[in-house]
């Protein structure tokens, strides 16, 4: 029996079994997890563009004991709401995202690299993956020094609020944080100087209380900073790795931002951080022949997804030249399209251009990569490398 749910800490290789179950399951109903698992591109795009598929909910009646700062934050995010409330989410953190100011990221960068201890090598992932993302939303939007670094130094532990399954351990690790970084994003936010427009904005148009703009504004701008830690960590990371395994001998050569961006993107499709999603039927839905059920559930394997070669022409291949790699699905499409899409290329594409343009022999000191132990996400745990 083939298996759906499992650990990328647990596997070298996932991709060749996406490669079969495309070739001869891309709807899958694993018998033993009870969960359809869809591999082919086709069918990926069909669920996420269906309005009978929707996000499932993580923590139904509370069952999980979250406090009230964590329970605001996981029922107001964007990514993890429906319908109208999904509508407004997404909406707030739209303007969100329109409010952000520009940053210098080579400078962040820049003090991230010379703070290391040991300057023979960098540790990229704990030095600059799980930091720089973050650091920059969080300049973005003019967090000070003490705010910014008390955020830094725990946004590990309140990522774990996106885990569908929580032991009672992660639970009481999320309500120990959750209270203290809800209340310093709310201290920021209430006073920016967009907050009035957005308020009266969302007041005219929804009808909705003071208090519950105030937690969607604070809950999705916490959502940017969790979004940043993981997804963000796992592009710069990611992108490195195929840099340095792939088109290394390419680095000889004069780079530019637009070869540079073309390997992000490539990345994203090649090795994306994020692997899968999941959703809930709320009515029947036909797919290749096959009736998933109203309560069904589904992962969607966005990474088997984007080496389709229905889509991709030789997807085992990295290749940054392809004409349509962008078509790649690690965003997601339509409504719950991944609103940091083009903010996190942009991170990507000026990280890396700046490594190398400022160090001209980056080389991987170690090529045995290991893996997080999550199911949805491809995340080194660490890259070391010689600059």
């Amino acid at each position: 029996m083939t298996t759906t749910l499992f650990l990328q800490s647990e596997i070298q290789d996932p991709y060749s079994l996406y490669k079969k179950m495309i070739t001869q399951d891309p709807v899958y109903w694993d018998e033993e997890n009870q969960i359809w698992a869809l591999y082919s591109y086709d069918a990926c795009v069909s669920i996420l563009n269906n309005n009978l598929a929707h996000i499932p909910e993580i923590n139904p009646n509370n069952e999980q004991g979250l406090n009230d700062s964590a329970l605001e934050i996981s029922n107001q995010l964007a990514r993890l709401s429906n319908g109208a409330q999904h509508d407004i989410s997404r909406e707030v953190a739209m303007f969100l995202f329109s409010k952000m100011n520009v940053v210098d990221t080579y400078k962040i960068l820049e003090e991230l690299i010379e703070s290391r201890e040991n300057k023979s090598e960098l540790n990229w992932v704990n030095s600059v993956c799980k930091k720089l993302p973050v650091l920059v939303v969080l300049k973005s939007f003019d967090f000070n020094g003490k705010d910014s670094l008390f955020i830094l130094e725990n946004i590990g532990q309140l990522i774990q609020i996106m885990l569908p399954n929580k032991t009672q351990t992660q639970v009481d690790s999320i309500n120990t944080i959750a209270k203290e970084i809800y209340a310093i994003a709310e201290k920021n936010i209430v006073t920016s100087a967009f907050y009035a427009t957005l308020e009266k904005t969302l007041f005219e148009k929804y009808k909705i209380s003071a208090k519950e703009i105030l937690s969607l504004c604070v809950s999705n701008i916490i959502g940017l900073f969790i979004q940043s830690y993981d997804a963000g960590r796992g592009l710069l990371s990611n992108a490195l790795l195929q840099i340095l395994n792939k088109e290394h001998s390419l680095l000889k050569l004069a780079i530019n931002r637009d070869w540079m961006q073309s390997m992000i993107i490539e990345s994203l499709r090649f090795d994306p951080p994020i692997h899968t999603t999941r959703r809930v039927a709320v009515g029947d839905i036909v797919l290749n022949d096959k009736v998933i059920k109203k309560g069904d559930k589904m992962i969607l394997v966005l990474a088997s997804a984007n080496r389709d070669s229905k889509q991709f022409l030789n997807p085992e291949d990295f290749d940054s030249t392809r004409v349509n790699n962008g078509d790649h699905l690690t965003f997601g499409i339509g409504g719950h399209g991944c609103l940091a899409k083009h903010f996190s290329i942009r991170l990507g594409t000026d990280a890396l251009l700046y490594l190398f343009e400022q160090y001209k022999n980056v080389s991987l000191l170690d090529e045995n990569i290991e893996y997080e132990p999550l199911s949805n996400a491809r995340l080194p745990k660490n890259i070391l490398v010689s600059i």
